[in-house]
């Protein structure tokens, strides 16, 4: 009620002293005008050597305005009473708009700063983008402080909470959406490695299952798509680069796709290796498979001629008998010269790591380092759904587009609108699967469109647009009269921060995953690329 009537009167408040019962029930609480109090002294030495720290001259709101209300508790009821009123000001009252509570963000605005930041965009920026869109920064009240302040917010109540909250969210996703798989390993409570894949990455990897690649830490399992577009399988992350984490990560592959790979093409990393070697003999008994799949394919800059038989003369004419490196490539040829893959089909996209570096600079668009794991999934579904975009508009060229057919014949013009999924046995349109929407966010886009609609309409007419905007302004106090305010409350809690990061409510108290502690990539360019082709 105090503060409707400071909003009204042109003067903002703050909560002041208080005192409590025995029975820790408050007794009497203070609420003044946010310019009472006084100003702290502040000492000053300008002359001061050092040793002695020297403090700036600032702005101080505190002038010693005497307005102020006190409530008073009812003994023996829960209610308070008014015990004391003092309404004299001693500095001019400001502008409706000017006030601090006319500074406070709605919730579409705080959701447009943490969306914001799932593209790489601060809140600086995204300050500047808001007052472009609305006009100009007259239309914003918020100031670029109370945009760093939301993202300081939400740290806070996040903290050391940030792996245990990512785990539950993630295995509410694999209990609610429909084939959807998580697997995590944790060191001695500390999260080690998490793999994740949603039902069309699955879908991705039956049909493409190419060419996979993954850099550390970050692990998106990448395979090429019927566009020839690198398209996401599943991802991971590792806390490190041990033999341990690779296998973890591997086991949780092979687990949730069930489709054992042919061939693995990486660099000289002796924990891959030895990673693939276990989990290949661990996991499974077709003797092909392991001959194949235990094979490491190095991308060396080496011609596809250079075979064994040439390596001798290779070796005299430069005069390389004694050279280390050499001995060491010669000792594994078989892991390395194409002609011992002639087996295998493999085509140009199994001798280049290319793929894998063009992933990690599309994921690095929508990535920062120094986020926590809540938002680097965020920005990670950004980067997804960007993807699926590109895919989607692709396929819808490909529709439209005449092919060039080999017969005249009307059955292959009438074959090639179809897509046939061989192993599965089934015919039908790929664009119609996996199709989920979140009914909430389909109301609220829904809403956003048809609101923006409206607006186009009356905008540029004169006689309309006032009877629009007086119809929201109805609307607005309609739906205003049910909704409890927050008051006095300026902190943001961590219910809303859940609901901005769209993780599962409520944060937990029990932590049993921590983080782990940053560790550096062994390479020197920060990055492996790990590459498996299959069936």
């Amino acid at each position: 009620m105090y503060s409707e009537y400071a909003e009204i009167g042109g003067f903002d408040v703050r909560l002041s002293t208080q005192s409590r019962f025995d029975n820790k029930i408050i007794k009497n609480k203070h609420v003044i005008c946010n310019r009472g109090g006084k100003q702290k002294k502040k000492s000053c030495d300008t002359l001061g050597t050092s040793g002695v720290r020297r403090k700036r001259n600032s702005n101080s709101r505190a002038i010693g305005c005497l307005e102020k209300i006190i409530f008073e508790s009812m003994y023996g009821t829960p209610d308070y009473k008014v015990f004391q009123f003092d309404k004299l000001h001693n500095h001019p009252l400001e502008k409706r708009s000017d006030l601090k509570k006319a500074r406070q963000m709605s919730y579409s605005e705080k959701e447009f700063i943490v969306r914001a930041s799932t593209s790489k965009i601060g809140p600086t920026i995204a300050h500047k983008l808001r007052a472009s869109l609305r006009g100009g920064y007259e239309f914003v009240k918020p100031k670029v402080v109370d945009y760093k302040n939301l993202r300081r917010d939400i740290n806070r109540v996040i903290g050391y909470k940030d792996d245990q909250m990512i785990v539950n969210t993630m295995n509410d996703h694999r209990a609610h959406y429909l084939n959807y798989s998580f697997e995590f390993n944790c060191q001695d409570d500390v999260l080690d490695c998490m793999f994740w894949a949603d039902e069309m990455e699955k879908a991705y990897y039956a049909e493409f299952g190419d060419v996979i690649s993954y850099r550390m830490v970050f692990v998106p399992f990448t395979v090429i798509d019927h566009n020839k577009k690198s398209v996401t399988v599943g991802s991971g992350l590792l806390s490190n680069e041990s033999i341990e984490s690779y296998s973890s990560l591997l086991k949780a592959f092979l687990k949730t796709h069930g489709k054992e790979p042919t061939l693995v093409l990486t660099d000289q990393d002796a924990a891959i290796k030895q990673a693939v070697e276990n989990i290949s003999y661990d996991l499974f008994t077709n003797t092909d498979f392991r001959k194949r799949f235990s094979k490491l394919v190095w991308d060396i800059n080496m011609k596809p001629d250079v075979f064994e038989v040439k390596w001798g003369l290779l070796m005299n004419e430069f005069n390389l008998e004694d050279t280390r490196w050499f001995k060491d490539m010669f000792t594994i040829h078989d892991s390395w010269i194409p002609g011992y893959f002639s087996d295998i089909p493999m085509c140009g996209l199994m001798k280049t790591t290319s793929r894998s570096e063009s992933m990690n600079s599309f994921f690095n668009i929508y990535s920062e380092s120094g986020n926590l794991l809540l938002n680097f999934m965020m920005n990670y579904d950004t980067t997804i759904q960007k993807q699926r975009n590109t895919q989607r508009e692709l396929d819808k060229a490909s529709k439209k587009a005449s092919y060039k057919m080999q017969t005249p014949r009307e059955i292959e013009l009438q074959a090639s609108k179809v897509e046939i999924k061989a192993e599965e046995k089934e015919i039908n349109c790929s664009c119609e699967h996996f199709k989920r929407d979140c009914e909430n966010v389909k109301l609220v886009n829904d809403s956003y469109y048809s609101f923006e609609s409206c607006l186009d309409i009356v905008r540029d007419d004169k006689k309309r647009l006032p009877l629009f905007a007086e119809k929201q302004q109805m609307l607005l106090k309609e739906f205003e009269s049910d909704y409890i305010s927050p008051g006095l409350k300026s902190k943001t809690d961590g219910e809303v921060i859940c609901k901005l990061l769209g993780v599962s409510i409520p944060i937990p108290e029990e932590i049993n995953i921590h983080v782990p502690e940053v560790q550096r990539n062994k390479d020197l360019e920060s990055r492996k690329e790990f590459q498996v082709q299959v069936k």
